[in-house]
């Protein structure tokens, strides 16, 4: 269920948004925007492709209020199964797949979140930094805690898939009363 008035076409570059994909109607989404396979886009986000383009692979959670915007010709990216957590702000950066950003944070230009990285809650990655693959990183600005272990895969695959879950569940049973 996708209602026409939240998702807006901008100087001739439409959203292409996966069949499978669930984006709430009070989400906005504007441009150049790829949304892909079975992703959840909860209430509020805003994803605007205006002045660069946003990428947003398969399976990938981005959740209430969420801000995702790229620099003039760039392109902000997130990849597959990736979970964006309600209110962070990402800006002009790369997400890679299976990273989990927490409730809050913000990742600034240019900033790269590894593979399965994660991101605390309220933390800041700063323009330009790298967080490695497989680190939990905290803080203003984030620094490395410690490595990513099988219960963060094992707890974060769980809520991953819930949200694929629920972007399914939200296509057929969500109704305006």
């Amino acid at each position: 269920m996708i209602l026409s008035l939240t998702v807006y076409s901008f100087e001739g570059k439409s959203p292409k948004i996966a069949d499978s994909a669930y984006v709430h109607d009070n989400a906005t989404i504007i441009g150049d925007v790829l949304i892909g396979e079975s992703c959840f886009v909860g209430a509020g986000a805003v994803i605007r492709g205006d002045y660069g383009r946003i990428e947003i692979g398969n399976r990938t959670s981005v959740q209430e209020n969420v801000v995702i915007h790229a620099r003039v010709d760039e392109t902000c990216t997130m990849g597959s199964e990736v979970q964006v957590g309600h209110g962070a702000v990402l800006h002009n950066c790369k997400i890679q797949d299976y990273a989990v950003v927490g409730l809050g944070s913000r990742i600034c230009d240019y900033a790269v979140v590894g593979r399965w990285a994660i991101i605390g809650e309220g933390s800041v990655v700063a323009s330009g930094s790298t967080i490695p693959d497989e680190k939990v990183a905290v803080g203003v600005p984030a620094r490395v805690l410690r490595d990513v272990n099988d219960e963060d895969k094992r707890t974060w695959g769980f809520y991953k898939q819930k949200y694929v879950e629920l972007a399914s569940r939200y296509k057929t049973g969500l109704r305006r009363i």
